[in-house]
């Protein structure tokens, strides 16, 4: 289990010391999603992973720049500098637009299912409020192994999914993420950027992968075969040691 702090407005892991490696997690996400790369990385580095406020932000703000906002806002109030930033799905999407505004902060990018050039949302379509085996069916689409999605994770969702203003705000931010197309901007992330991508990604499917690929100057592409959309819970040591050769490589 991760230790969460709570320290002026914002819900946060902060383990190990060393050099800031800032986890950012998806849509639907967890601190939990990170558990292995916090144990296998925390030894090494700073671990920071702030819960992004998905849920709870203003429904003015709901969206991908009130989320870089936030980040912003993290990062200054806990003093942060010179990070590796690793994100999955949605939270890949908020680096990148982080990593744009705030270049000098960034020393290296890791991404992982990310959205920012094409996305099916919730595998195509909106959450069904009410309906347990629809929530089960589309956390299951997650994972090239349905099994991954435990009872707890899709219970999680399935509560988050109940509650109308939680709706209205995932929807508004999966519509701004799919509105909000950085393929123009890309070329200007210069520090060197690994995307790790699942070969079996129904969400962001490989040709994504390498889209990123050819748009990001100094990107390295590597697949994880048996694997969809969260490749650092579905293979968390394989996701490990790519993400661990890329920055003793990188330092």
């Amino acid at each position: 289990m991760l230790n969460v702090k709570q320290e002026k407005g914002f819900q946060y892991v902060d383990e190990g010391n060393g050099p800031t490696l800032m986890l950012l997690h998806g849509l639907f996400g967890a601190l939990s999603n990170w558990e292995a790369v916090v144990n296998r990385f925390s030894s090494q580095y700073r671990v920071v992973i702030p819960m992004l406020p998905i849920y709870t932000m203003p429904i003015k703000e709901a969206g991908l720049e009130g989320l870089r906002s936030f980040v912003e806002d993290f990062v200054a109030t806990i003093g942060l500098d010179n990070m590796v930033i690793m994100g999955n799905s949605l939270g890949g999407h908020v680096a990148l637009l982080y990593a744009l505004h705030n270049p000098t902060k960034v020393s290296r990018l890791v991404l992982t299912g990310s959205s920012g050039l094409f996305e099916n949302a919730m595998g195509g379509s909106y959450p069904k409020r009410g309906s347990l085996e629809y929530i089960r069916e589309r956390v299951a689409y997650t994972f090239y192994d349905p099994a991954v999605a435990s009872d707890e994770l899709v219970e999680e969702v399935f509560e988050t999914t109940k509650s109308i203003p939680k709706c209205l705000r995932i929807v508004a931010i999966a519509k701004s993420a799919q509105r909000n197309n950085l393929a123009h901007e890309l070329s200007k992330i210069q520090v060197p950027t690994l995307l790790v991508w699942g070969l079996n990604d129904t969400i962001t499917p490989p040709g994504v992968a390498h889209d990123f690929n050819r748009l990001i100057p100094n990107s390295t592409l590597r697949f994880i075969d048996h694997c969809s959309h969260a490749p650092m819970m579905e293979h968390p040591t394989k996701f490990n040691e790519i993400a661990e050769q890329f920055l003793q490589q990188h330092r």
